[in-house]
């Protein structure tokens, strides 16, 4: 199996996410190309600690509920997402980028230290594997989006 964890895993996201250009188009969805690299960066920064989500109860329960299949299963085409992870600007495609690689890259080279939040606002309490499991179905489904 994949894992953020391991470096040649990681690098294999890594260069996928190297085969988009400004100009790819999404196979699904709303987000241009670089609306998704922040969407994916705002992602990570929860798991590191460094973005706060905002989840009403209900969508606790709900989250905690559904974890297990979500986690276990690939994510559906146009899910909802949290207002938190929608970006709507036009973001330098280059820059976004890079900050993305930086980010997916701390997952091989910290390991699970790079982990910083061991309860996310909506799926609960989480594991490494949750995390690792969450992490790389989240930015590999956003890569086949855009057909990569």
């Amino acid at each position: 199996m994949n894992s953020i964890y391991d470096k040649a895993s990681n690098e294999a996201i890594i260069a996928r996410i190297n085969q988009l250009t400004s100009e790819t188009q999404g196979l699904w969805g709303k987000m241009n190309v670089d609306q998704m690299f922040k969407h994916c960066i705002a992602a990570i920064d929860v798991a590191f600690g460094e973005k706060e989500v905002k989840v009403s109860l209900m969508m606790k329960i709900l989250g905690r509920v559904a974890k297990n299949k979500v986690l276990n299963n690939e994510f559906l085409h146009n899910s909802p997402t949290a207002k938190e992870f929608v970006f709507i600007e036009t973001y330098d495609f280059e820059t976004s980028k890079k900050e993305l690689i930086e980010r997916f890259s701390r997952f091989s080279n910290e390991g699970t230290s790079a982990i910083k939040t061991m309860n996310h606002p909506f799926w609960g309490k989480m594991t490494y594997e949750d995390w690792d499991k969450l992490m790389w179905r989240h930015v590999d489904h956003h890569l086949r989006q855009f057909g990569v």
